[in-house]
């Protein structure tokens, strides 16, 4: 849990841009490319990476990718930390929302979304960037309340539940390399080159995936080939 923060630290962010705001990328913004909704998702160890964020910005790929709570975001005058901002988030700036349904039904969540600065020369036209944040509804052993911090960038125009439902999509990838661990032996490799893992996690998936199909169909499968079967057509007359 982020500590106690400064009472120096800016509670709102603004477009302008400050002078000590990151230099611009030389990255040419492909305006050809139709922008997506926040597709990608992410933890904290890809989510820091600003490369990576980097990486799906110049291909126009929305994300919504969690970040550790020291990680640096643009604000007024110059830069803050994730917690400072968070921890200085009007009460009407949280919101309970469901990501999804879970084992246990809907997994409720306060939430709070802040814009970031967006300027030209480092988002891609048309785009916006945001701060989430994720509030559990209890208090931890230690009394203080779990939050979890997200950098978003999609096209303007996303909204809240856009960027609460991507973040919620965790989840379920999460469930289905847990399963595919289990099932067809994800994680089962010893391998020196990315050729051979990229075959065997494509492979693995591939194999998940037949049985995932498998368990939707099989059922229906069944239940058609019995009624066609000569056991099924029986000369004898059924009360119906």
């Amino acid at each position: 849990m982020p500590g106690t923060p400064p009472p120096s630290a800016p509670a709102s962010v603004t477009p302008e841009r400050p002078a000590s705001a990151p230099p611009a990328r030389p990255a040419h913004w492909p305006h050809s490319a139709p922008p997506r909704r926040p597709a990608a998702r992410a933890d904290e160890a890809y989510g820091g990476d600003s490369k990576f964020r980097s990486w799906l910005e110049d291909q126009r790929i929305g994300y919504v990718v969690a970040v550790p709570s020291n990680q640096t975001i643009p604000a007024v005058a110059g830069t803050s930390r994730a917690d400072v901002l968070v921890a200085h988030a009007p009460d009407d700036a949280w919101k309970r929302r469901s990501c999804g349904d879970g084992a246990k039904g809907p997994r409720l969540f306060d939430w709070a979304v802040a814009e970031l600065p967006a300027y030209p020369d480092t988002t891609p036209p048309g785009w916006g960037r945001w701060l989430l944040a994720r509030r559990s509804l209890t208090r931890n052993s230690k009394g203080d309340y779990e939050i979890a911090y997200y950098l978003c960038c999609a096209p303007t125009g996303t909204t809240d539940e856009d960027l609460i439902r991507v973040a919620g999509a965790r989840w379920a990838i999460e469930d289905c390399f847990q399963t595919a661990k289990t099932e067809v032996g994800l994680d089962h490799y010893q391998v020196r080159r990315y050729d051979a893992w990229y075959r065997h996690i494509t492979l693995a998936m591939l194999a998940h995936t037949y049985l995932a199909i498998t368990a939707v169909i099989a059922p229906k499968a069944l239940a058609t080939a019995s009624s066609q079967s000569r056991w099924a057509r029986s000369s004898v007359s059924w009360h119906t």
